[in-house]
């Protein structure tokens, strides 16, 4: 099955173009995109992006001899990518304790704020 094959790119250096990242990864084939991910808010990079391969004989390849390899004096950090569909999973899920906690939370301030002020009561 010929599917092309998507790399986490990390530890990547703030002066690494898009450009340099894909001709950096065509030494271990045919690199299908590549995409340095941009903070919105300081618009720099975040320092990491993704390179898709043509091939994951080509992913498995830019692995094994980019990963720890020197780009703009950076030593970078090559995975094979996570997919997207794991990520909402994880935070819906943590979010989803945080927010259980919360509401405890909001019990317990209604609590205190019965029993410890009978003087604020008088505000409400």
């Amino acid at each position: 099955m010929n599917m092309a094959k998507k790399l986490y790119v990390g530890s990547l250096s703030y002066n690494t173009t898009e450009d340099g990242l894909k001709e950096f990864f065509q030494q271990a084939g045919t690199v299908e995109s590549a995409a340095i991910i941009i903070d919105k808010i300081s618009g720099r990079s975040k320092g990491f992006g993704f390179v898709e391969m043509a091939t994951e004989e080509e992913a498995q390849k830019a692995i094994e001899t980019l990963n720890g390899a020197e780009l703009d004096g950076r030593a970078i950090s090559v995975a094979e990518a996570r997919p997207m569909t794991d990520r909402p999973a994880r935070t819906g899920g943590f979010g989803g304790g945080r927010g259980n906690s919360g509401f405890g939370g909001r019990g317990g301030g209604g609590f205190d704020r019965d029993r410890g002020g009978r003087g604020g009561g008088n505000r409400w």
